[in-house]
């Protein structure tokens, strides 16, 4: 019987389209039945963001509070393989994604159905997968496999680079002299790999150790220091949300939280991570390996 695999997602730069269209091109030589579908919210977000914009979608992403979506057709109702994309806005699912994991039809689909998340980020997403797998489980699917491709350049300039693009639109090397933001044209070819992977096992009709393999074609990893930032950083958000949202001036609250992450981002966490590296890092070599092993995992 021929397979049927339903891909979900929501972008606005078009760069997770561009990885769905390289990680399903092996689903598609291998004939199987592949339905893609874009979802939009209602309102939708712009593309370039304006700041304003940019920090008001914090909250709501943090706490993860839905938007309705557009109108959108899924033809089946059973798949053998359901693909969530998404991409981490503040450590969290982006708005758009929670919203389509919250949808009706949605829920539908992904109860009893093997799910496979698709991660793109700009370096960032442990918080946000651990919320995701929360919304599946709630949802009655079972993940088998997750898969991040991130922006590979160091923490400073990445966020200088992907700020630059999203507030003019331009995919270019900022000055001159930052690098290219997102994700390098070579990593979303190599996900072509990755969907061999996943396919080969779709056709086997057992996921019975395609994570463990994923890890080995080094389709995720987890960064130390990141991994260090963010175990702090999402309780950080998580009150900055809420402060937001009870508070009765919004955009004051939403202007001092730019300021702080600002701040944190360009001179608390350099800091931070020295003192850390310098001091406790040592000590905790075992722990950061257990953690790193569950990150890696499903669990």
């Amino acid at each position: 019987m021929n397979k049927k695999v339903l891909v979900l997602y929501y972008t606005q730069s078009g760069q997770l389209t561009e990885i769905i269209n390289s990680f399903t091109v092996p689903f598609k030589q291998g004939g199987i039945s592949l339905e893609i579908v874009r979802v939009k919210t209602q309102p939708d977000f712009e593309f370039p963001w304006t700041s304003e914009r940019f920090f008001d979608a914090m909250p709501e992403s943090v706490l993860g509070i839905p938007l309705p979506l557009q109108p959108f057709e899924i033809k089946e109702t059973r798949y053998d393989l359901v693909i969530v994309a998404y991409q981490p806005w503040y450590l969290s699912p982006s708005i758009p994604a929670t919203s389509i994991m919250m949808d009706a039809q949605v829920k539908n689909v992904l109860k009893n159905s093997p799910v496979i998340t698709l991660i793109a980020a700009r370096n960032m997403w442990l918080n946000a997968q651990e919320k995701m797998k929360q919304l599946l489980k709630l949802n009655g699917a079972r993940l088998v496999a997750n898969i991040v491709l991130v922006d590979r350049h160091r923490n400073l300039p990445s966020a200088i680079s992907i700020l630059h693009w999203m507030l003019s639109g331009k995919r270019d090397s900022y000055l001159g002299f930052f690098p290219k933001p997102g994700i390098s044209d070579k990593d979303i070819e190599n996900a072509k790999g990755f969907g061999q992977t996943a396919c080969n096992y779709l056709l086997k009709g057992n996921w019975d150790g395609l994570q463990q393999t994923l890890v080995g074609q080094k389709a995720l990893e987890v960064n130390s220091d990141l991994l260090f930032i963010e175990e702090r950083a999402g309780r950080l958000f998580t009150i900055w949300a809420k402060l937001v949202t009870k508070g009765k001036n919004r955009a004051a609250w939403l202007r001092l939280f730019k300021y702080y992450l600002f701040i944190a981002l360009f001179l608390v966490a350099p800091l931070v991570l020295t003192i850390n590296f310098l001091f406790f890092r040592p000590f905790l070599l075992r722990s950061i390996k257990q953690k790193k092993q569950y990150y890696l995992g499903l669990s």
